[in-house]
């Protein structure tokens, strides 16, 4: 059986508004310059914000790099979506488990962390902002900048290799 290509990811964090909506923001943007045709969302393992916009300091650090998150709303994680997305990315450990637990033992192999797909930054997860200083806001986007750039190169692997599968 083959591999389905990637169309659609999630990305996870606890409330949806700091981490995974500036992670929605910044691949997107990543995604769009790539040329690549994906639905790209984000949510939170916890329903404390749903409905509101992300934190008005995600929205200022993002729109400092040219990133607008300002459309986006809060949403809850739901079952629908680990059957709808393709892989859904969680910004760290505590949410990757709590997604896991949620998780049908089918969708399982599409839960991942971000940083998985990082190249230049030493952590393995994506750390919380909010309780932090200015700093942490920068930090959260360099993060996501390096793990969006491998993420689009993993994408583009996955689909030249299934261009490969076609043709052989």
């Amino acid at each position: 059986m083959k591999k389905a290509t990637t169309r659609a990811i999630l990305f996870v964090c606890m409330g949806n508004i700091c981490r995974s909506p500036s992670a929605e923001g910044v691949f997107r943007a990543h995604a769009e310059a790539a040329r690549l045709d994906l639905h790209i969302d984000s949510a939170g393992t916890h329903a404390y914000h749903v409905g509101e916009p992300p934190d008005s300091r995600s929205q200022e650090f993002a729109a400092r790099r040219g990133i607008d998150l300002s459309q986006q709303r809060a949403r809850k994680l739901n079952n629908e979506d680990f059957e709808k997305f393709d892989l859904l990315l969680a910004m760290d450990k505590e949410n990757l488990a709590r997604m896991k637990a949620a998780c049908p033992p089918a969708q399982q192999h599409k839960l991942k962390l971000m940083m998985a797909y990082a190249s230049q930054s030493d952590s393995d997860i994506v750390p919380d902002p909010y309780y932090g200083g200015p700093d942490g806001f920068d930090q959260v986007l360099d993060y996501i900048q390096d793990a969006s750039a491998g993420l689009v190169l993993a994408i583009q692997k996955e689909r030249q290799q299934e261009i490969t599968r076609e043709e052989g």
